[in-house]
């Protein structure tokens, strides 16, 4: 893999070994239906259904899983919403499904996953008691998420609040360089950005900050409340707050930012709307992103004076939690959870997940694989230094049942433009937030019960 190749927290390439050098295409049937090894069971052995991305689960990593379990075969369906939901609710789901462990409390709430606990008490690679804290947003314990059984598991994870920054640009616009272990306040960091930022022919040459602000909204902003002590849901998660003193500065913020002009937001949106391509051109000086994004350059070819640092805070509480934290759930309706299993094993625990932490491509979810993560080049060491110290500040954000994220990000940024553009001030703003997804949230309890 080069230092061009784009791939963010949206989309995982599986990097293992047996399929390193093949292509990483899974081909689908006109109907939908399955590449690799997913044809008939003229064996006898059980065929499960599995969404995913073809790079998720390549057409070699299939062949080496049926390899080692001759009474299993997969039929890849290629990943996509709105074909799972008409799975769902047609009663014939795949045996697998993809989802995020933050977002996964609406699909627990309709009873739509399975209870694997006892599939991890049983099971002799893939235990309970090795799962980073991070998976516990995969818990339900029947009214909120963080307690209770276990519905799914993260693939691969990172704390999304962190910042990768080039230290070339810092250098040369005099700011001085980030520390490893100790958080910069997101006012010192808006600061920062300014002077980063520079212009050429009345254009943007290099944004001084990058925020991913075309992926998430709600997570960023919770964990900015969070740092200030405040909470935005009330204690059953149905209601929301956005006019609390700590929710109006963390949306003041992203106000702030957007004025400034140092870096993309939806009114000045990349190309791309994403980090990456700008960021690795040297054309932008920080990007907000999670441990996954060093994998961008873990080749050693391309940019290399980048360094990682801690995120930043809005409060006197560090916390950096995930935003999505991607996995692997396995549907209450399918009829067969135990094959289906046994290919959740494989992939999270066998050759795969060793493949993807060794990779770089974000973190393990399995403690006992985090010391395979990549440390041969220097600033692969210095963020593996960092990493490990921000995992302690690693918080669950919390997941209302009653409604989803897209409709949560969609909302913020619909009013944060709006107070950008000076069509209404921040007060209103927020308060008109507040309104659309309180009614968003009785609508989804009606809904749900």
């Amino acid at each position: 893999m080069t230092g061009t190749t784009l791939i963010n927290r949206r989309g995982f390439v599986a990097l293992v070994a047996l399929a390193a050098t093949a292509p990483l295409v899974a081909s689908c049937t006109a109907g939908g239906g399955g590449g690799g090894g997913g044809g008939g069971n003229d064996s006898g052995a059980t065929t499960i259904t599995v969404m995913a991305g073809a790079q998720d689960l390549p057409k070699e990593m299939i062949a080496d899983f049926e390899a080692k379990n001759p009474d299993v075969k997969i039929k890849l369906v290629l990943a996509d919403p709105a074909r799972l939901n008409t799975m769902l609710a047609s009663g014939n789901p795949p045996d697998i499904a993809p989802g995020p462990a933050v977002g996964s409390a609406n699909i627990n709430a309709r009873g739509l996953a399975t209870d694997l606990t006892p599939y991890l008490e049983k099971s002799t690679v893939l235990k309970e008691d090795d799962l980073q804290s991070v998976n516990d947003s995969f818990r339900w314990d029947g009214k909120r998420s963080g307690a209770g059984p276990v519905y799914g598991i993260i693939k691969d994870w990172s704390q999304d609040a962190s910042l990768w920054y080039n230290t070339k640009l810092f250098d040369k616009a005099g700011v001085p360089q980030l520390s490893d272990t100790e958080a910069i306040s997101y006012d010192d960091l808006l600061t920062a950005a300014k002077k980063l930022t520079t212009t050429k022919d009345g254009k943007t040459a290099v944004h001084g900050l990058g925020v991913e602000w075309a992926w998430s909204l709600y997570g960023p902003m919770s964990a900015m409340v969070m740092q200030q002590g405040g909470q935005l849901y009330n204690d059953d998660l149905t209601k929301i707050d956005l006019t609390t003193p700590e929710a109006r500065k963390a949306f003041q913020w992203y106000v702030d930012f957007a004025k400034a002009g140092v870096g993309p937001t939806s009114l000045n949106p990349l190309a791309d709307n994403a980090d990456y391509a700008t960021f690795s051109a040297g054309r932008m000086a920080i990007s907000q992103d999670g441990y996954w994004f060093g994998g961008n350059f873990a080749s050693g070819e391309g940019l290399q004076t980048i360094k990682m640092a801690p995120a930043p805070t809005m409060g006197d509480t560090r916390a950096n939690p995930t935003y999505g934290g991607q996995g692997w759930w396995i549907p209450a309706k399918s009829k067969k959870a135990d094959a289906a299993w046994k290919l959740m094993e494989y992939y999270m625990a066998g050759p795969p997940a060793e493949a993807r932490a060794s990779s770089g491509w974000g973190l393990p979810v399995l403690k006992s694989l985090m010391d395979k993560l990549p440390q041969k080049l220097a600033w692969q060491k210095d963020a593996y230094a960092t990493q490990q110290n921000e995992l302690q500040f690693v918080k669950t954000l919390p997941d209302s049942p009653y409604i989803t994220m897209e409709s949560l990000n969609t909302t913020l940024d619909k009013y944060l433009q709006s107070a950008i553009k000076g069509d209404m001030s921040v007060d209103e703003a927020t308060a008109a937030a507040t309104a659309d997804i309180n009614k968003a949230l009785a609508q989804g309890k009606d809904q749900i019960g």
